[in-house]
């Protein structure tokens, strides 16, 4: 089997998206609601790529924001948790003293 000295096409093409030298390409098809909302953000100028990205950390930080509500909700409602925090709390108090 002959050993090729040029770099394999595949290898390089990862090498450079690993490197962070080639941006991702994403396409979707909006309806009205998405177009108007796009319209709305790039009525300042903002670039189309700018306002989806930060469309789209805007919503990822949504999302985990509402996760978390969520969450503190649920250990908020459950009675279990609440007095093992307090017993917690109480343990934390006898070491005050020290």
């Amino acid at each position: 089997m002959r050993q090729s000295t040029t770099p394999d096409r595949y290898a390089l093409s990862y090498v450079l998206w690993d490197a962070g030298a080639m941006a991702e390409t994403i396409t979707f098809r909006p309806d009205e609601d998405a177009r108007r909302a796009l319209a709305a953000l790039t009525a300042d100028g903002t670039a189309v790529s700018s306002a989806v990205r930060s469309a789209l950390i805007d919503a990822a930080r949504n999302a985990a924001a509402q996760r978390l509500r969520a969450e503190a909700t649920a250990l908020a409602a459950d009675e279990h948790d609440r007095a093992e925090a307090a017993q917690v709390l109480r343990d934390m108090e006898t070491l005050r003293a020290w």
